[in-house]
């Protein structure tokens, strides 16, 4: 049967429809499947980026070694293996206790009779001695001195005079200097609460000073400190290298920031609401200081222009052992080798030379920058977005370190240009330990003025401890007026 021309129009139109109905449903279908993908790489990202911080930890991110948990294993050290043996190291001075010529008590044991056969020995010469020293502490007690001042009568003028009581002794019964310097030694060294060290003194002494009059002890010692810390301060600003650090510290249950500045010889805290450079600002060394600042890669180190700035390695290091970790990319690892010999290098190097060679420099500015440039090729930079965001750009994490290497070059190989500049800031991070320290053991400071107290007390005994001085003396001195400044020549 033949098809009429209207039945074949109708199925001409009826095959158009479906035609349209077709390329209508996979325009849908693709409009939806690139939904799908955008999706797909969305939580692509995200998953990524929850995988990126499961796996940091203290050896490859800067989180501390607290926050890994009792689930972390041991981890593999940043430093090389078989650079050194186990045990003591050549040149290293051992402490052994030796006896003494003269000892404060001497107790003879008599021989009376031969434990072998019971023959009387006491009128029998003595051959030899063998000598076994104890060395321990006698029984502790507080010493009592009465102060007693003369009291005359002037046949001169008539007058009744009386003799001058030292300038501490003011009160008909009073704790010591000593005593005190102890306490605060205590609180601010030791980080042992008001309460527990007045149940400490009590069972060493039999008696113990009130909470109250070690908290104005502590005030005292903290004010008779401002002299030695304003020349702390001073030094440090006259420094070839400081090495800058902050942390967080609860203060009146609010996070406030402890910064810090130190060298081999100084130590100078400060708390202050801000973390940023306001904050940096307010300790007083920063805003005027000209020579070389060692620190991490926090941007508000890099509002002050005046300065020079090196970077921590050791924290480029955890960095790359990320990368290394979770990306798997050679130039990371290339980087952390070619850091790690560098500072071999520099280690190696006469200590009459201040540099590296030139050569030796060009080398290893070529190695470098061949890294990097390998670094950026396995990492491009993302497409522009349509609109500008807001902020920074979402990268990667390799794409990140790669543009901080890069752009400061020279703060994170300043370690090689001049041996002055050591190759971590660990020394500053130390010195930042101890203040965590006393917040696992306190919690928080109750007030603010507290807290600037503590870290007043804490610079000034930093740093007499790195000039080999003894805490309890230092502070001892302080009470009397005589504390202790640091010497610019050594500092």
């Amino acid at each position: 049967m033949v098809a009429s021309r209207e039945q074949l129009e109708q199925l001409y139109q009826e095959s158009l429809a479906l035609n349209r109905a077709l390329r209508q449903q996979v325009a849908e279908q693709q409009a939806m499947l690139r939904v799908l993908q955008e999706q797909t790489a969305t939580q692509q990202a995200l998953i990524q980026k929850l995988q990126d911080q499961l796996a940091k930890d203290s050896h490859n991110s800067g989180k501390p070694p607290s926050s890994d948990g009792p689930k972390k294993g041991r981890r593999k050290s940043l430093r090389r293996s078989g650079q050194r043996p186990r045990g003591g190291q050549r040149g290293h001075k051992g402490r052994t206790l030796m006896q003494v010529a003269e000892p404060d008590h001497v107790i003879v044991h008599e021989l009376a009779d031969c434990p072998h056969c019971q023959t009387d020995l006491t009128a029998e010469a003595v051959a030899r001695q063998e000598k076994r020293q104890v060395f321990d502490v006698p029984p502790a007690r507080i010493e009592v001195t009465e102060h007693q001042a003369e009291v005359k009568q002037c046949p001169g003028c008539g007058a009744s005079v009386k003799g001058e009581f030292p300038s501490h002794v003011t009160q008909p019964t009073q704790y010591g200097l000593r005593l005190k310097a102890f306490a605060c030694y205590l609180y601010s060294q030791q980080f042992i609460p008001f309460a527990r060290i007045r149940e400490l003194l009590t069972a060493l002494y039999g008696d113990a000073p009130s909470e109250p009059v070690i908290l104005a002890a502590v005030r005292q010692f903290a004010k008779r400190t401002q002299g030695s810390l304003a020349q702390i301060r001073q030094q440090l600003i006259a420094a070839p290298v400081v090495h800058f650090d902050e942390s967080g510290m609860r203060v009146v249950e609010r996070l406030q920031w402890l910064h810090v500045a130190s060298t081999e010889k100084l130590t100078h805290y400060h708390v202050h609401a801000k973390r940023g450079h306001i904050g940096m600002r307010a300790g007083g060394v920063l805003p005027h200081f000209k020579g070389v600042a060692l620190h991490d890669y926090w941007r508000s180190y890099f509002k002050f222009s005046d300065c020079q700035h090196g970077l921590c390695n050791v924290h480029h290091l955890r960095d790359l052992n990320f990368i290394i970790e979770q990306y798997d990319q050679a130039w990371a690892k290339k980087m952390k080798r070619l850091l790690c010999d560098i500072k071999d290098e520099v280690a190696s190097t006469s200590t009459r030379h201040t540099t590296l060679p030139p050569d030796r420099l060009a080398y290893y500015e070529a190695e470098y920058d061949a890294l990097i440039a390998e670094g950026f090729a396995d990492n491009p930079s993302p497409p522009k977005p349509k609109r500008k965001p807001i902020g920074r750009p979402k990268q990667s994490p390799p794409k990140n370190l790669l543009d901080r290497l890069h752009k400061h070059k020279a703060g994170v190989l300043a370690f090689m240009y001049d041996f002055r500049i050591p190759f971590d800031n660990n020394l500053v991070e130390r010195d930042v330990r101890m203040i965590k320290v006393q917040q696992k053991i306190s919690g928080c400071f109750r007030t603010e003025d507290g807290a600037h107290i503590f870290c007043a007390l804490r610079s000034y005994i930093s740093t007499a401890r790195k000039h080999g001085l003894n805490a309890i003396d230092a502070i001892h001195n302080a009470f009397l007026g005589q504390p202790f400044i640091p010497d610019y020549n050594q500092a």
